[in-house]
């Protein structure tokens, strides 16, 4: 689990630069507008299981996910977020390992509620091309903490009220400070565009001590293109000399059109940054809905 970070979060329009590769990104199907929710979201705490003592190891191969491993021992996936607290289920790595709770264990072992609760602003999901979802929930942290572990179940229902799907969303960083928000997301294949998107809160946890260091954005800016469709962001992320080594460095764009709606994300990375060093990122985010009318940064940096 990553060490813990000073969130900043700006919002711009302005000047670009040549982008970098980045590990988390939306590919940008563009639609005319986001699919309608009359369902209002669900900001109840719902319980989250704790790990048991009965436990198995797995490898991580190529090509797993959290849902698919869950799936395959047939344990919940809260379950298994639950027993690994030090995994990122959004950057899973060849050859590390997983602890498998017992299923029947898993079931069975009595759960508590989350102990951190905090609010989804809003739900949002935005119809692609080729007849997927885009899905966010936006998570506003309201307590003194910084947070981590924060997941939350995005269902989808149909004209009926019926849930036709379900899947366990989470932020583009590991961790979410005070008196901020950022979005989780999810894709949903062959999905109707009616769907109607319903958010429940899963985990949050404070973190611990030393979990990131104290790195801050500066000049940051987004020059949103012609079409509104695309923003070039760039900036720099800066240690103080005081800081320990960062060994990975984060930075997530997170994309708004006019009403507030998220509709898009993405995140760069580097390798490390030296105490008293900075670094310059310059990428691009895209709309999975409507226009981009701000981007809102957000860094973490890791020893």
């Amino acid at each position: 689990m990553r060490k813990l970070l000073l969130l900043s979060i700006f919002f711009c329009a302005c000047a670009p630069s040549p982008a970098q590769t980045t590990d988390v990104s939306l590919a940008p199907y563009l639609t005319a507008t986001p699919a309608a929710s009359s369902t209002p979201n669900v900001l109840t705490i719902i319980e989250t299981a704790q790990p048991t003592s009965t436990q198995q190891v797995y490898m991580i191969e190529s090509g797993d996910t959290i849902s698919e491993i869950a799936e395959k021992f047939r344990i919940p996936q809260a379950a298994l977020i639950a027993a690994n607290p030090d995994v990122n289920p959004n950057t899973l790595t060849i050859g590390q390992t997983l602890f498998i709770p017992d299923p029947s264990a898993a079931l069975a072992a009595a759960s508590t509620p989350t102990p951190l609760p905090i609010p989804i602003t809003q739900a949002a999901c935005h119809p692609t091309t080729d007849s997927g979802l885009w899905c966010f929930a936006l998570i506003q942290n309201t307590t003194p903490d910084i947070l981590e572990n924060v997941s939350v179940q995005i269902n989808l229902f149909d004209e009926n009220d019926q849930v036709i799907a379900s899947q366990v969303a989470f932020l583009p960083l590991d961790m979410l400070s005070p008196n901020t928000s950022l979005p989780v997301f999810v894709f949903f294949p062959n999905m109707p565009a009616t769907a109607k998107p319903q958010a429940q809160l899963l985990s949050a946890m404070q973190a611990g001590t030393g979990h990131y260091l104290p790195a801050t954005l500066h000049n940051t800016s987004a020059q949103v293109d012609w079409d509104g469709k695309t923003a070039q962001a760039s900036g720099q992320v800066s240690l103080p000399v005081e800081s320990s080594a960062a060994t990975q460095v984060w930075v997530a764009a997170v994309a708004y059109d006019k009403n507030g709606t998220v509709v898009g994300v993405r995140r760069w990375q580097d390798g490390g940054l030296q105490p008293g060093g900075s670094l310059s990122f310059d990428f691009s985010v895209a709309s999975v809905g409507g226009d981009i009318e701000t981007v809102e940064f957000s860094v973490q940096a890791s020893p």
